[in-house]
């Protein structure tokens, strides 16, 4: 259990609880951690934050204490980076980034997903204010990494990346935005500037009462090892890139 003093009060005053509004869980935010990034060799802080979903309501004490015996370890969390000032600027860019562990971390060029989130973190901190949510459960849009492993193996066989999804049993994108959208609400309630090629991410934002103020294409690194992913993307699930 963790001593009831300064420390344990600046864990507190930094703790949210947020009840999503259609399935009566909870979201437990925690922020902001002050998080130096690199923009082409640039030093730029953003705001972190990070979150886990629970289906019980807990108190901000209890939470604390029952926090060793979560297992967060066995379970990913999502986080948002936070530039500027979110809240009030009428322009602020936003970013749902799907984790892809291949192009993210090991820079893979089989997709365009590392240089897309670098791409986004530059515009937002050009933009003087924004959000870039980096959301954990969306690994192969949805699939997660072991499936993922084997959709590329399908896709090695001539299958593109929506059939070798439909091929493991998946449907084509099981991705979902919903916590996402309950932790922007609580950040900023004014319309936004969605950075994404995927005009099935701007419905889904307008339909659950996001206002898009616009929307701008991020540009994709185009090469041999993912021109066939690309395209796929664009000629089976309308994301609006040229090619």
């Amino acid at each position: 259990m963790i001593t009831k003093n300064k420390y344990y009060d600046t864990i507190l005053s930094n703790l949210n609880i947020i009840e999503m509004s259609h399935t009566g869980e909870y979201l437990y935010l925690f922020g902001p951690v002050h998080l130096p990034v690199d923009i082409e060799g640039e030093e730029v802080t953003f705001q972190w934050y990070t979150w886990f979903k629970h289906d019980v309501k807990l108190t901000k004490e209890e939470l604390i204490e029952k926090l060793p015996f979560l297992k967060q370890n066995e379970n990913q969390q999502s986080s948002v980076l936070i530039y500027g000032d979110i809240k009030h600027d009428p322009y602020s860019k936003v970013r749902f980034h799907s984790i892809c562990h291949t192009g993210d971390i090991f820079s893979s060029k089989k997709c365009d997903c590392g240089p897309q989130l670098k791409s986004s973190l530059k515009a937002i901190y050009e933009n003087k204010s924004g959000a870039l949510f980096y959301l954990t459960n969306h690994e192969g849009r949805g699939i997660g990494l072991f499936s993922k492993a084997m959709a590329y193996s399908l896709q090695a066989e001539g299958l593109d990346t929506v059939e070798a999804n439909l091929m493991l049993g998946y449907e084509e994108d099981t991705r979902k935005y919903d916590e996402a959208v309950e932790v922007l609400k609580f950040f900023r309630t004014k319309p936004i500037v969605f950075l994404t090629n995927n005009p099935r991410k701007i419905e889904y934002l307008m339909n659950h009462n996001i206002e898009v103020l616009s929307s701008e294409r991020i540009i994709v690194n185009y090469n041999k090892h993912n021109e066939n992913y690309i395209k796929a993307k664009v000629d089976r699930m309308n994301h609006i890139i040229n090619i």
